[in-house]
C-alpha cells in the first residue's frame, strides 16, 4: 500500500508541476482591437547600423582626402628619386641636362623643406676602388654645391660615395659603364 500512496504523491506532484508550468508560459492572445492599435516594428538590418552622428560623413570626406594626398606627395617623391644626372668618363662637371634636373630638384625641396637630400655618388668599374671612390664623392659633391648654389641650405643635404660598389647595369660595356657613372638622389626627413 506504501508504495500506491508513493506512486499517487508523485504523479499528483508531477501533474501539477506541468499545470503550474503551462499556464504561467502561456502566450498571451491580441485581440482585434488591440491589434489595430500596434503598429509592426521594421526588422533592423546591417544598413540601420550607419552611424547616426552628423559629423561622420565629414570626417570620412576629410579621411579620403588625406589618404589622396599621401598618395600625391609619395608620387612626388617618387618622381624626385626616379631622376638621377650622369657624368662623363672620368669626370665630375655637371652636364647641361644636369643642372636642368637639379633645377627642378631645388624647386622642389624649396617647395617642401621638411625634406632633406641624400646625393649618392656612382662610378663604372674601370679605375681602382679608391680612385672610384673619391671620384664618386666628387660627382656627389658637384651636384651639392650646385643645389646650395640654388638656395637650398647644405644643412639639408648629405653626401656618399658608393664609387664601382653599386652598379645599375652590372655589363661590361660602354652602354651599362655611361649608366654606372651617376648620381642618385633620396629624400629623407
Amino acid at each position: 500500500m506504501k508504495k500506491k500512496a508513493l506512486f499517487v504523491w508523485m504523479v499528483l506532484v508531477i501533474a501539477c508541476s506541468s499545470l503550474l508550468l503551462m499556464t504561467s508560459c502561456a502566450k498571451k492572445q491580441i485581440g482585434a482591437g488591440e491589434a489595430e492599435g500596434m503598429q509592426e516594428q521594421p526588422a533592423v538590418t546591417e544598413e540601420a547600423e550607419v552611424p547616426s552622428d552628423e559629423g561622420y560623413a565629414e570626417r570620412e570626406k576629410q579621411r579620403q582626402a588625406e589618404l589622396e594626398a599621401l598618395r600625391q606627395k609619395q608620387l612626388e617623391i617618387d618622381a624626385f628619386e626616379s631622376v638621377n644626372i650622369y657624368f662623363d668618363f672620368d669626370k665630375s662637371e655637371l652636364k647641361p641636362e644636369s643642372q636642368i634636373a637639379l633645377k627642378n630638384k631645388a624647386a622642389w625641396l624649396e617647395n617642401n623643406p621638411e625634406y632633406s637630400v641624400r646625393i649618392e655618388g656612382h662610378c663604372d668599374e674601370r679605375g681602382t676602388n679608391e680612385y672610384n671612390l673619391a671620384l664618386g664623392e666628387r660627382r656627389a659633391n658637384a651636384a651639392a654645391n650646385f643645389l646650395m648654389s640654388l638656395g637650398i641650405s647644405g644643412d639639408r643635404i648629405r653626401t656618399i660615395s658608393y664609387g664601382e660598389e653599386r652598379p645599375a647595369d652590372p655589363r661590361h660595356n660602354e652602354t651599362a659603364w655611361a649608366r654606372n657613372r651617376r648620381d642618385e638622389f633620396k629624400l629623407f626627413k
